[in-house]
């Protein structure tokens, strides 16, 4: 699968872009674990045109984790594309590697961002969401991808007619959610219509699933039974950025990895750890890390105690500590059912 000159390879799998969560430490960590590609935190156009400072900063990327795209949300058109202009020239701007591709979120649901016409609330709107997305592809010189959902409601899946004319305005790939932006994120994931955006034979450019792909399995069927070009992991690689090797081995080889030990999940908490360290120094770097060390160990029993410890120390070295301790205190707890223990 190609997104422009970028080749992802066959039945690639991507890390979706998610606020909060895919930091540059994270993307570098789900890169070495598999993903072939990654994206930024989604950035809102009016902070890049302002020149905000945590807006311009959710630009800077790294050979490390390339190929990566930038994705910028917003719903004033002149805004989209000054913002697209600027993430085209990400590595000018902010420094680091720039953008591979450029992205745009037509498919975050979150009240504050969809509730002013932004993000997944553009699918009430689908002529300004197409003529947004032909204006940014028109004024960038790298490639152009959109991510979006099935629909708002239930009542307006618009996402086999809407793929088509956004493939139109010359954007490279498409990613859809399988949910409207009413589900949010509750219910499961509804893959028909991406399955039918990819059976029309008038779309020709790769079709990326979202969406409840939470195991190998899932991920190896989402590939088998739809057809889609790529698979996108959200919210299932929290915690466990190892979901892409375990997808990984299984198209590769049609065995099922096992999944990693408590001391091998300490190895990749320690490596995130200290990524988060150098990227951003040991304050930030700390603090920015006690979202991901809280779901590192999700599952082992009589851990609450430890995770307040990992997620209330202010010093690195206790915090590596900790972890050591964890290792030695569970290290023979045997994780067998993931997507179990991790409530998916």
């Amino acid at each position: 699968m190609k997104i422009g000159k970028t080749d992802l390879g066959e039945r690639p799998v991507l890390l979706a872009p998610m606020e909060d969560v895919t930091d540059a430490s994270f993307r570098i960590l789900c890169r070495e674990q598999g993903a072939a590609m990654v994206y930024t935190e989604f950035i809102s156009s009016d902070g890049l045109i302002r020149d905000a400072r945590k807006a311009i900063a959710k630009m800077v990327t790294s050979d490390a984790e390339a190929p990566v795209g930038i994705q910028i949300y917003g719903n004033i058109p002149e805004a989209m594309v000054d913002a697209a202009m600027m993430a085209d020239r990400a590595a000018e701007i902010a420094g680091g590697h720039g953008a591979d591709v450029i992205d745009i979120n037509f498919g975050c649901p979150v009240s504050k961002i969809a509730g002013r016409g932004a993000g997944s609330g553009m699918m009430k709107d689908p002529d300004k969401m197409v003529a947004i997305t032909k204006a940014v592809v028109e004024a960038v010189g790298k490639p152009v991808t959109v991510k979006t959902r099935l629909g708002w409601d239930e009542g307006s899946k618009i996402i086999v007619e809407l793929a088509e004319r956004l493939q139109d305005t010359g954007i490279q790939a498409l990613t859809i959610h399988g949910r409207t932006r009413c589900q949010m994120y509750k219910g499961e994931a509804d893959w028909t219509l991406i399955g039918k955006v990819r059976e029309n034979p008038r779309m020709h450019i790769p079709i990326i699933g979202n969406g409840d792909v939470n195991s190998a399995r899932k991920a190896l069927e989402a590939f088998e039974r739809y057809g889609v070009d790529g698979i996108m992991v959200g919210r299932a690689s929290f915690g466990r950025p190892w979901i892409f090797a375990q997808i990984r081995h299984l198209l590769d080889t049609g065995k099922e990895m096992e999944p990693p030990s408590v001391r091998e999940r300490v190895a990749l908490a320690k490596r995130h750890f200290k990524l988060s360290l150098d990227l951003k120094g040991p304050v930030t770097g700390v603090y920015e890390m006690r979202r991901h060390l809280s779901c590192y160990f999700k599952g082992l029993p009589d851990f609450k105690p430890t995770r307040m410890r990992l997620v209330t120390e202010t010093d690195p070295e206790a915090i590596l500590a900790t972890l050591d301790y964890v290792a030695d205190r569970w290290g023979d707890f045997p994780f067998t059912d993931e997507t179990s223990a991790y409530g998916l």
